[in-house]
């Protein structure tokens, strides 16, 4: 038997006809019918940057939109020694707090909580109000850049530093093809996106409109040539979620579910 017949036969045993029971997990939690999903295909939630299942990677979804992964930027400019000056802190968190406080904005919703999340997050090839965007360099980088001249809030001069009020500043980094170090954390996107998509494939399983899983389905590899091409032309897109207090940086890379569905291959 094949790891794609495997696969099949865990979804019609385990998984078809049936909803997520999601019964006892934390109804906030916005995985939680994922991992009910993993559970039935016999996949333990971990962090280990490789395929789920037998060679492919396992996509539920849950909304509109579907993650390639959450992979943060290797280099933000609150670790960069270039401006230990500025962001003192001791600890991780208290200088990444800070960098929400200058990069980020306040959510009223949340008590006033900074978060880099929504207006202020970086989009490809367009400057946004906060005078921010994403660019793709030479060496397949993905640069974020800040400009203080492209920065539209009225009391920019009291929220950056005077050190900081210049263009062109990287405020994060991720590493396209290739990492300097050998460093877990250093890993490239390259080696992030193809250790879990350019093994066999993905799959997804999808739902009738009883919300009863009817059909399993497979897509295609992917490389990191083709995915960076996406995010140059803003089908992939940059997603954080990154607040104050919460050591866990969260960001998605992701796409719309009509774009993965153009990608599937096979449907039983």
């Amino acid at each position: 038997m094949t790891p794609k017949e495997q696969i099949i036969e865990l979804f019609e045993r385990n998984v078809k006809g049936k909803s997520p029971n999601i019964d006892g997990r934390n109804e906030r939690h916005d995985g939680k019918e994922g991992h009910w999903l993993e559970e039935q295909f016999g996949i333990d939630p971990n962090a280990e940057n490789e395929a789920d299942l037998l060679g492919y990677e396992l996509k539920n979804e849950t909304s509109s939109k579907t993650t390639f992964g959450d992979w943060s930027a290797n280099i933000y400019v609150y670790n960069n020694p270039t401006f230990s000056s500025i962001f003192t802190e001791d600890k991780t968190i208290e200088r990444r707090n800070k960098f929400l406080r200058i990069f980020g904005h306040p959510n009223e919703n949340k008590g006033g909580r900074y978060s880099w999340s929504g207006s202020p997050c970086p989009k490809i090839d367009s400057y946004n109000d906060f005078g921010q965007i994403l660019l793709i360099d030479s060496n397949k980088d993905i640069v974020a850049l800040y400009s203080y001249s492209q920065d539209k809030r009225e009391n920019k001069a009291d929220i950056v530093p005077e050190e900081l009020q210049i263009d062109g500043l990287e405020i994060a980094r991720w590493y396209g093809e290739h990492s300097p170090t050998p460093k877990r954390g250093d890993k490239c996107l390259k080696a992030k996106l193809e250790d879990k998509f350019n093994v066999k494939g993905w799959f997804t399983c999808k739902t009738d409109e009883n919300g009863k899983y009817d059909r399993i389905c497979f897509g295609r590899t992917i490389n990191y040539d083709e995915w960076i091409e996406w995010v140059r032309e803003g089908i992939v897109y940059f997603d954080s979620g990154m607040y104050e207090t919460n050591p866990r940086p969260y960001s998605e890379w992701r796409a719309d579910n009509n774009f993965w569905d153009s990608l599937i291959t096979e449907t039983y």
